[in-house]
């Protein structure tokens, strides 16, 4: 979750599996020569972009509320790690802070149109879930006058095991594609506890470092059903970078190369009439 490890060869650039923190800045110019030709030739064919935006190290979607309206402020969804403040604390969450990150925003060819700007941190935490949300200084109907891109929108519903879904990154302008193999109790992963976590069948999810934040699509929708998180690189127990499974019994398991990610429904839980975040909703199941 929390580094990525690239490995490089005379051949071959092969990405070794964590699915949070980027890119170093130790590379050399000749590693960033390929690694920028890498981005322009995976595989952006096949998927759609429109409403993908890239963070200066995560990925992340314009997301947009059921039944919001397209002059409200536009939001952007991103991990909680992903947060520039840095990782929260187990427990601890950010709530209405002052913001001003900017974020590439992608056409469905996975071309940068160009920035959009948030001016608030909605709400950010990496406890139960892994999600940061800003709210943006355009609208939604700004950003479709300016770059012709409509929002994603955000699901209120929990999404089934097996469905097929997409996980789309817009710091790599890459896709996936697989489908959701079951729901894990808790994962854990050095302090932080996730619950109710995704996990990702296999082949064809096995995201890499620079995809955190990337929304999970229902396929072949514009539905955003989770966010992509993270995975276990090394096969090891309960460690940074190496999640582990906690079932209702106590039981731990833990497998090398399986990547997972976190609900996004319970944002809904924490709607006032207004559409807004806010924690004093009652029942609100994010984290305060």
């Amino acid at each position: 979750m929390l580094k990525s490890a690239l490995v490089f060869s005379f051949v071959l650039l092969s990405f070794v599996a964590a699915q949070a923190m980027p890119l170093g800045n130790s590379l050399t110019d000749s590693q960033k020569a390929l690694l920028f030709h890498t981005r322009l030739t995976t595989s952006a064919v096949g998927y759609d972009f429109e409403g993908i935006v890239g963070l200066s190290n995560c990925s992340g979607s314009i997301i947009q509320f059921e039944h919001a309206r397209d002059s409200d402020p536009a939001l952007v969804l991103t991990n909680g790690h992903c947060f520039e403040g840095g990782f929260a604390e187990p427990g601890q969450f950010t709530y209405g802070v002052a913001s001003s990150r900017s974020f590439n925003v992608l056409d469905s060819g996975a071309q940068v149109l160009g920035q959009v700007e948030a001016n608030l941190v909605v709400y950010s935490t990496m406890t139960k879930t892994d999600i940061t949300l800003y709210r943006l200084t355009e609208t939604y109907a700004d950003i479709k006058a300016k770059f012709n891109v409509r929002p994603l929108i955000l699901s209120s519903q929990h999404p089934k095991a097996s469905d097929k879904m997409e996980v789309i990154s817009g710091y790599w302008k890459k896709g996936y594609s697989c489908s959701i193999e079951n729901f894990v109790n808790q994962l854990k992963e050095a302090d932080w506890t996730f619950v109710d976590s995704i996990r990702y069948s296999r082949p064809g999810c096995e995201t890499i470092g620079g995809t955190s934040g990337s929304p999970i699509l229902l396929e072949g929708t514009r539905t955003v059903i989770g966010i992509n998180n993270t995975g276990n690189e090394d096969g090891e127990r309960c460690t940074m970078d190496n999640p582990c499974e906690v079932d209702a019994n106590g039981n731990v398991t833990f497998e090398k190369g399986l990547s997972y990610g976190q609900q996004t429904y319970w944002i809904y839980t924490c709607l006032n009439a207004n559409n807004e975040v806010d924690l004093a909703v009652p029942g609100c199941l994010l984290p305060h």
